[in-house]
């Protein structure tokens, strides 16, 4: 019963503690009247508690797929809630970087993570951030090209992971613990993840849990948590950036943090409840919808 309770303070302890990060930075906040730049509302009681909501179904299904939120969170506070695009960018992508520690850690404990491809992809990822933040002043008139670009790429491995999820007798491989190894590979990837986060500001999961899965043959469960991982050291270099822009609403960001924050760790506990081919279903059709939203938004149509 002892190493029950354990167990359950282990996994949940630092769920606590960056809630209570999350508060005491909300009246620093709110003491100094950090707002960022431009015209983003008020956060009140009603906000609040929408923004909390978006939080946690942000985090819920990035805990279960593997990615921050940002796909979820970015359009949903831009065309509900009225925040201007490049402080929607800054303000999620500033959020993502507490959905990732909590995901990340619950995915940890449940050893549902490589932590060797973690640090591969983490460590080239800063790299990449840095240049993409640089690059992303250079191409601002350029950005919805490249989102074409990321659109038609990732149909590919959208449609394969529906398509893989539907088949009745399609037989999954083995799911293992660990990610086979290839360092320079993770390294490439991580560093490509980096810069398309650093310029287009989403937290790189939408990304990553296909090139992991198609390119290194990755574990599916394992995909998740690694991805998460990977994302705190890419959230928090290219989200301080966007702070230091001042493209971050910091009282929203702090109120759909501390909806992810437990979101994520629901989808971690529930993850192995799903077989890999309803995930691979799930998400196909997630990263499916991600796809259309970028190459409809370069013609123009807005998509929620």
């Amino acid at each position: 019963m002892r190493n029950g309770k354990t167990s359950i303070w282990r996994q949940y302890l630092p769920t606590a503690v960056l809630l209570l990060i999350i508060a005491f930075v909300a009246v620093w906040a709110f003491a100094v009247g950090s707002a960022g730049r431009g015209s983003a509302p008020p956060v009140n009681a009603i906000n609040g508690i929408l923004l909390v909501g978006i939080g946690l179904v942000a985090g819920l299904l990035g805990g279960i797929i593997g990615t921050g939120g940002c796909s979820v969170m970015l359009p949903a506070i831009h065309f509900w809630m009225g925040y201007p695009a490049p402080i929607a960018v800054g303000t999620t992508l500033f959020a993502v970087f507490f959905t990732a520690v909590s995901g990340g850690y619950g995915h940890l404990v449940r050893r549902n993570l490589d932590v060797k491809a973690t640090l591969w992809l983490g460590g080239s990822g800063i790299v990449g951030v840095i240049l993409g933040s640089w690059l992303f002043t250079l191409l601002t008139a350029h950005v919805s090209l490249l989102g074409l670009i990321l659109g038609v790429a990732f149909l590919l491995p959208a449609v394969r992971m529906v398509w893989e999820g539907l088949r009745r007798g399609y037989k999954p491989r083995q799911e293992g613990s660990s990610i086979p190894e290839h360092t320079r590979g993770w390294a490439v990837l991580g560093f490509i993840i980096g810069v398309l986060t650093g310029i287009v500001g989403l937290g790189g999961g939408y990304a990553l849990v296909p090139g992991l899965i198609y390119l290194f043959g990755a574990p599916v469960y394992v995909t998740m948590g690694t991805s998460l991982a990977t994302m705190i050291p890419l959230a928090l270099v290219g989200g301080g950036i966007k702070l230091a822009q001042g493209y971050v609403a910091l009282g929203a960001a702090l109120f759909l943090a501390a909806g992810t924050v437990v979101g994520a760790q629901i989808g971690a506990a529930v993850i192995k409840r799903f077989r890999p081919t309803t995930l691979k279903l799930i998400f196909g059709l997630y990263f499916l919808y991600v796809s259309v939203k970028f190459i409809a938004s370069y013609f123009g149509i807005m998509i929620w």
